[in-house]
């Protein structure tokens, strides 16, 4: 009798020392690192180390930025994916990383992440040359009505947001712009400044100063509200075209962290983002903050992947290897 009470004692409490580390997860212990995978002073990287400012109101530890570049995106989408999934390691992803799901073979699956929180949209306007004769969205369609690819668009190179955002007006309007790509944000506001191209469909906050200077005409906001850093300037709705173009901005696990960790991640990313104060220094620099729940986050992304997926077979760009 007292050697099966004995037995029964030690199965018990091997079974208490099992679920132990379960139960008593203290969960962050140490800094948590945000990826961005684009350089310093993007707006996804202005994003994270505005969370990383303001990580106190929400966070016992420490939020920190790391800039991993490369490949279109992929290469800080590919180190978040392969880090040990223990929570300590989220990135932030927009559209960039669905167009490459579909056009790299190489690049990382969206079913190898873990949708977390969205952070919010990050709305286009379509900005003309100063020196164009087009001074409103119905002017700039029926000049493409009635000569196709007459008008020239500085983008980024195929599958990103720019050139997405495009490809997305071309088809909804069945319009032909003659589409000129770039290395990134920058060059394309450049040579829209210069004459070069004579239209982009552009993030708000690079076009502002110049649009405020007259070097540049916003025609209208591709979203569903006016933007804070151009608030005269109406959206396609608000003109009488249903036009959403926007990049947004989400923050992602690596696929095998658990769901304990997920929750907890998820509730104090979302708190966050509620914060008064961060959002009111996020308004201060023109991002739009509006976050979303795990599940709701998941729902946008799919979303998104078939839009993203529908506009890049429209244009050829899916990789044979990755159709539907």
């Amino acid at each position: 009798m007292k050697a099966q009470h004995l037995i029964m004692s030690s199965a018990l409490l091997l079974g208490l020392q099992w679920t132990a580390p379960l139960v008593a997860d203290d969960f962050p212990e140490k800094p948590i690192n945000i990826v961005v995978p684009w350089p310093a002073g993007g707006a996804y990287d202005l994003a994270a180390r505005l969370m990383a400012e303001h990580a106190s109101q929400t966070f016992s530890v420490p939020l920190v930025v790391q800039n991993v570049t490369g490949a279109a995106g992929s290469t800080g989408v590919r180190h978040v994916a392969d880090a040990t999934a223990d929570g300590y390691t989220v990135g932030v992803m927009g559209t960039h990383a669905i167009a490459q799901s579909f056009m790299n073979p190489n690049a990382t699956a969206l079913n190898d992440l873990t949708p977390l929180v969205f952070i919010g949209p990050e709305p286009a306007a379509l900005a003309v040359t100063d020196d164009t004769d087009i001074a409103d969205i119905s002017v700039y369609l029926n000049t493409l009505k009635e000569a196709p690819g007459s008008i020239i668009n500085g983008n980024d190179s195929p599958g990103g947001f720019s050139f997405i955002a495009a490809a997305m007006l071309e088809n909804q309007f069945d319009v032909e712009l003659t589409k000129i790509p770039y290395q990134g944000y920058a060059p394309t506001v450049s040579a829209l400044l210069s004459g070069e191209v004579m239209s982009a469909l552009l993030p708000i906050p690079l076009l502002a100063d110049q649009h405020d200077a007259g070097q540049l005409n916003l025609l209208g906001v591709a979203a569903e509200q006016r933007h804070p850093f151009a608030p005269e300037v109406p959206t396609f709705k608000e003109q009488g075209y249903d036009f959403i173009a926007e990049d947004f901005f989400m923050l992602y696990l690596p696929g095998e962290v658990t769901e304990a960790r997920r929750n907890k991640l998820a509730g104090m990313f979302y708190e966050l983002l509620q914060d008064t104060s961060f959002q009111d220094a996020a308004h201060d620099i023109g991002l739009v903050i509006q976050p979303k729940s795990q599940d709701e986050t998941e729902h946008y992304l799919q979303q998104r992947a078939d839009e993203v997926y529908a506009i890049l077979t429209e244009s050829n760009l899916v990789d044979d290897s990755l159709t539907r």
